[in-house]
């Protein structure tokens, strides 16, 4: 069999095609923590305008989760997957040919639009073309090309740009998106027998899912307890991510240590390398332990001790905060047990508008922290600039970063609280099986 008959092998042909894609995503929402000083110069920008335009990508990108879920369980991701790379790839020469900062706004938004549906169907193709006891390892996989995207998004897109310029670098990556939105459309299927190829052992079929079926999994997921704290621990995991690699981590770094932009990008590129590492190798432990709360809150709780780092030191050695980027990206691994998790609670035809919903609040945390971190920056400006970047007292960042790490351990209680929840209704270890038992009821 050639690659494109076999099912074993066609599944890692557009499982690639669409995280080429969600590669391009993560370094579009990245990129302004190695564009802020062009981006403050061009449009002017105080930090909170600057923090709300890194924030307009994932205002957008949330508001769509659920909407995307519908479309990836009733058409699947081939369409799915391609008119969003086509869409986001639009965003991006929007942005790199933006003369103002209200056209930048909007371009960053379609691009954020595109962005939006890409990584609910990967999810979803996961889920059809995939055993139950690999998704969490895949999801993982899928993970880690955020973590490869976002190391693209720190000193190689510097170097880019100190080279050719932000706006030639944007316009490029541009045209990559048209070209891998074509290999999705051309590779992914709804499920192998979609493609007209045979079944893969383990894999169950999904059911057609009808729109009055998509709404009652809506209202089950509106009352499901568990479903808001799961949420809550994505907020709290993603946003602070998102926040700490693609804007905040890089100027904290050039204004308190006097460096340059470049060189202080190495350190969110440590971050990057966790991310790299850490969905994976959370998402294959979990599978192999057969466990999610308990790794998803044990990591979570290490992550705000990392994220405390910079608010209780203020100037930490450089070796702390390498360490502590480092341990940010890797821990992000647990956040993302909780799509592992929503998606075993709920039927197989349900699995892509589960996920979308608990995706959906991560990007509401993206969206809200940077701007926060932003605001309370704002109040402890010094009126400087060190090379180049707008210079806040080394306590404003003290604060900023409390802002983050205080929300990271209000998600560390809500994984706490559904380690509880679980073992008081089934009085047996946290187990990855998504049987009735595990369902909300």
């Amino acid at each position: 069999m050639s690659a494109l008959t076999d099912p074993t092998k066609r599944r890692w042909l557009a499982w690639a095609a669409l995280a080429t894609v969600f590669l391009l995503v993560n370094l579009h929402r990245l990129s302004t923590g190695v564009l802020s000083e062009e981006l403050t110069v061009a449009f002017e920008t105080t930090a909170a305008q600057l923090g709300t335009l890194h924030a307009s990508f994932f205002l957008i990108y949330a508001a769509v989760q659920v909407p995307t879920g519908v479309l990836a369980d009733r058409i699947g991701p081939r369409y799915v997957g391609s008119v969003g790379g086509v869409v986001l790839s639009l965003g991006a020469v929007g942005f790199a040919l933006s003369g103002s900062y209200l056209a930048a706004f909007a371009s960053r938004a379609l691009i954020g639009l595109g962005s939006g549906v890409i990584f609910v169907s990967i999810l979803r193709f996961c889920a059809n073309w995939y055993r139950a006891d690999e998704f969490a390892t895949m999801a993982g996989l899928t993970g880690s090309i955020a973590g490869l995207g976002a190391i693209l998004a720190t000193t190689p897109l510097a170097v880019a740009v100190g080279r050719f310029g932000w706006r030639a670098t944007v316009l490029s990556l541009g045209g990559a998106g048209i070209v891998a939105a074509g290999a999705v459309f051309a590779l992914a299927r709804q499920s192998p027998a979609a493609a007209g190829l045979e079944p893969i052992e383990g894999v169950p079929q999904q059911p057609e899912t009808t729109l009055a079926e998509l709404g009652g999994h809506l209202r089950t997921l509106a009352r499901d307890l568990d479903q808001w704290l799961l949420s809550i621990v994505f907020f709290a995991g993603n946003g602070a991510m998102l926040t700490l690699v693609g804007l905040w981590g890089i100027p904290y770094v050039v204004v308190v240590y006097e460096l340059d932009v470049t060189t202080a990008s190495s350190f969110t590129l440590l971050a990057s390398v966790g991310v790299l590492l850490g969905p994976t190798t959370l998402g294959w432990l979990s599978d192999r332990i057969e466990r999610r709360l308990l790794p998803m809150a044990v990591g979570i709780g290490l992550f705000a001790v990392a994220l405390g780092a910079v608010p209780v030191l203020g100037r930490p050695p450089l070796a702390v905060v390498a360490v502590s980027y480092f341990a940010c990206g890797f821990l992000f691994g647990a956040a993302m047990l909780s799509l592992s998790v929503v998606k075993e609670r709920y039927p197989a035809g349900a699995s892509g508008i589960a996920t979308a919903t608990v995706n959906t609040a991560g990007f509401v945390g993206g969206s809200i922290l940077p701007a926060a971190m932003g605001a309370a920056l704002d109040a402890y400006r010094t009126g400087e600039t060190v090379g180049g970047t707008v210079a806040y007292t080394e306590f404003g960042y003290r604060v900023a970063f409390g802002i983050l790490a205080a929300t990271v351990a209000v998600g560390f209680c809500c994984a706490c609280w559904l380690v509880v929840r679980k073992r008081s209704r089934t009085g047996a270890p946290t187990r990855s099986s998504a049987s009735s038992r595990d369902r909300p009821r």
